[in-house]
């Protein structure tokens, strides 16, 4: 049996697009010392037991946007993975609680909005793995997005071009892969403009005051020190400026700076987002032993700069705020292999953040029976608070027989934050194989989630009371760490050489559910608990794969619920909170129905047409998310094109057509519990890209 068995649906990577025979060739000692590098690499960090969808980057470049499409927009092409506004991704029936890992390193999460961090043109491929996971696995366990980056040796090379169109969109972008003095080396920047930067708060075609303007970048560099150890580094990041688009004809709320009138198509609130990223692993081997140790870090922050005063006349209140975090640690992982049917996995990591805080809010008093005076004034807030994560793991990987393997281990976590709280957790994962075409699995995982540090709100609301910024109580409990009993069961069938399908289904009963809401205008996030949760689902898989075709498609059934709310309570009103207080209720991000399919063909020389599409059944809203918004389908298509320019270089050219046949469809109506805000899905949008090869 592999050393790396992992339950996966591959979506697999598309044939070259020039189809022609070359003689064999000996390999160059770089590109072995990197292929033995990744090899060695995934043996440390095997997802035994864990079901992987791993999307390659010529499928990515091949669908509908290409490299240029948002890492999102690829994520939303697996199973289970529910569309959310600003950005956000739903998997499995949960907010968040994804764990994001570079060349196998976790990054702590940063408080992104709405902004994309990584590039998708920076990546050799992409894996979401769900379900128990290995105890390799903490602190973001609902599901893993494991990145892996493009490096010199085994992705040589060098493109620059432009993609843009439908609303002022211009994307230039330059990327270089491969040896210099002895390094393997890779290195992409992308910058975005456009007129629409977010989710539109109307059906309009165009959002007003929707401007963006974003820079991506990553850099990696890796070096052979002698036969047994290898050094990485990897530093990128993103700065994105977004201009927050408003609604026209809204009616004031208050008198305020003399003013009762205000034209809200004149709002003008702005939003900055900024995040960089650094990891140096090294890799050491000593005959069955593998080691990596890497040492990370993380900054990431959020401005936001309110329309005065525009948004006190609407609103009542207008804060400018300002979050920022660093985070640093190191991560040590190891596998040894002592004996034929034994694989020893053991690690730790540890995790120091600092988080800050800043806010200037604008308010009205209240008079004594409770109505705005026009004598706006401003309450400051400042905070800062630092916590600690500690992590360690042990787990065996002992092969039974030919075809049944157990994967045993167990966890402890500990989280110094706000509050300090820990917890052991027991994994076990079973794989059979009882044919050379199925494989089934089953797990069992214990897990613990503290709540994002940097997000958590620490200030004390006694300040706002008699203003128009009060909250609807002063009740709000710390957010807690989320604990679960995680179950998993799956198979897998190939038939024949061409065809695979797949069914997974998972239950989690959940103590102090993580759910995060939109507490205020600026789209920030916050953590808060429901003190119960229950969250459970199937999913279905296929695909076909030739030399022609790649059609795939996915079908996810989820409920996501919740009872009585532990923290957060300011931001709801009383009879809303009385009620979730007494019966479960759907989280704001639920939706029952999810599905995504896609095709491409390799009809021509040098060609490819494509296709995707999206459903959603509905994210929920209304009183305590009692309803949901209308069902939606989406369909995108593009076609690729590979050609020799007139300078005898490799040219390519494509044109995607996405929401093709314009559906107006809504992915939040500004209510539910934690929900801030309206956004409609793009309408209908063409764009169209040239590249070329050196």
């Amino acid at each position: 049996m592999p050393r790396r068995l992992c339950l996966a649906l591959l979506l697999f990577p598309l044939p070259a697009l020039a189809q022609t025979a070359a003689p064999e060739v000996v390999l160059p000692e770089l590109v072995v010392e990197a292929q033995r590098a990744a090899a060695a690499r995934q043996g440390i960090l095997a997802r035994f037991g864990a079901r992987e969808v791993t999307v390659e980057r010529e499928t990515i470049e091949a669908l509908p946007g290409g490299a240029s499409q948002p890492l999102n927009q690829v994520l939303l092409q697996t199973p289970g993975v529910v569309q959310d506004s600003f950005g956000d991704i739903h998997v499995r029936g949960e907010h968040r609680n994804l764990q994001y890992r570079l060349n196998g390193v976790a990054l702590p999460e940063g408080l992104t909005g709405f902004g994309q961090v990584f590039d998708a043109r920076s990546l050799r491929s992409v894996s979401v793995l769900t379900g128990a996971l290995p105890a390799q696995f903490g602190f973001r366990t609902n599901a893993v997005i494991d990145l892996e980056t493009r490096t010199g040796t085994l992705d040589p090379g060098g493109s620059i071009g432009v993609y843009g169109g439908s609303r002022g969109t211009w994307q230039p972008h330059l990327s270089w892969a491969g040896i210099a003095a002895g390094w393997d080396v890779f290195a992409t920047g992308t910058f975005l403009r456009s007129q629409q930067g977010v989710e539109n708060p109307t059906s309009s075609w165009q959002s007003i005051n929707g401007q963006t303007e974003q820079w991506r970048g990553l850099a990696y560099a890796a070096r052979q020190l002698d036969d047994t150890t290898r050094l990485s580094l990897i530093f990128g990041g993103n700065a994105n400026r977004f201009n927050l688009p408003v609604t026209r004809g809204l009616a004031p709320e208050f008198t305020a700076f003399g003013l009762d009138s205000f034209d809200s198509a004149a709002l003008r609130a702005r939003q900055w987002e900024r995040n960089w990223y650094g990891v140096a692993a090294l890799q050491k081997s000593w005959g069955d032993i593998d080691l990596q140790v890497a040492p990370f870090f993380r900054y990431s922050s959020i401005s936001y700069t309110p329309s005065l005063p525009g948004e006190v006349i609407f609103n009542g209140s207008a804060a400018s705020v300002f979050r920022a975090s660093m985070a640093a640690g190191v991560q040590a992982d190891a596998a040894w292999r002592i004996a034929a049917d034994h694989t020893l996995r053991f690690g730790g990591q540890v995790t120091g953040e600092r988080a800050q805080f800043r806010s200037d809010s604008t308010v009205l008093p209240l008079d004594a029976d409770g109505n705005a005076i026009d004598a706006p004034f401003v309450i400051g807030d400042r905070y800062g608070r630092t916590g600690w994560l500690y992590g360690m793991y042990l787990q065996d990987e002992w092969r039974l027989t030919e075809r049944l393997t157990l994967n045993l281990g167990l966890r402890w976590d500990q989280a110094v934050q706000y509050t300090a709280a820990g917890q052991v957790s027991p994994r076990i994962n079973l794989v059979w194989r009882p044919t050379d075409t199925t494989t089934i699995h089953a797990g069992y995982a214990r897990t613990f989630t503290p709540p994002q540090f940097e997000s958590v709100q620490a200030s004390s609301f006694t300040r706002y009371l008699g203003t128009t910024a009060a909250p609807e109580s002063l009740e709000n409990g710390l957010a807690r760490p989320q604990r679960d009993h995680r179950f998993d069961l799956g198979i897998s069938q190939r038939f024949g050489q061409h065809l695979t399908l797949g069914i997974d289904g998972y239950y989690k009963f959940v103590r102090d559910l993580l759910d995060f809401g939109q507490f205020g205008n600026a789209l920030i996030f916050t953590p808060f608990n429901f003190r119960q949760g229950r969250v459970y689902g199937v999913e279905f898989s296929g695909n076909w794969r030739d030399e022609t075709w790649l059609i795939y498609g996915n079908l996810a059934l989820s409920r996501s619920v919740g009872r009585d709310l532990r923290s957060g309570q300011f931001a709801i009103e009383p009879d809303e909170l009385a009620y979730i207080a007494s019966k479960y209720v759907r989280t704001d991000h639920d939706q029952l129905i999810t599905g995504s399919a896609g095709v491409v063909w390799n009809g021509w020389e040098g060609g490819q047409l494509s296709g995707s599409m999206l459903y959603g059944s509905g994210l929920r809203k209304g009183f305590a998310a009692t309803e949901k918004v209308t069902p939606y389908a989406v369909f995108n298509f593009g076609v690729r094109q590979a050609f020799t320019g007139p300078d005898g270089g490799r040219w390519t050219a494509r044109l995607d057509l996405l929401n093709a046949f314009d559906r107006s469809y809504q992915l939040r109506d500004g209510t539910g519990i934690g929900v801030g805000a309206a956004q409609y899905g793009l309408r209908r949008t063409i764009y169209a890209g040239l590249s070329r090869e050196f």
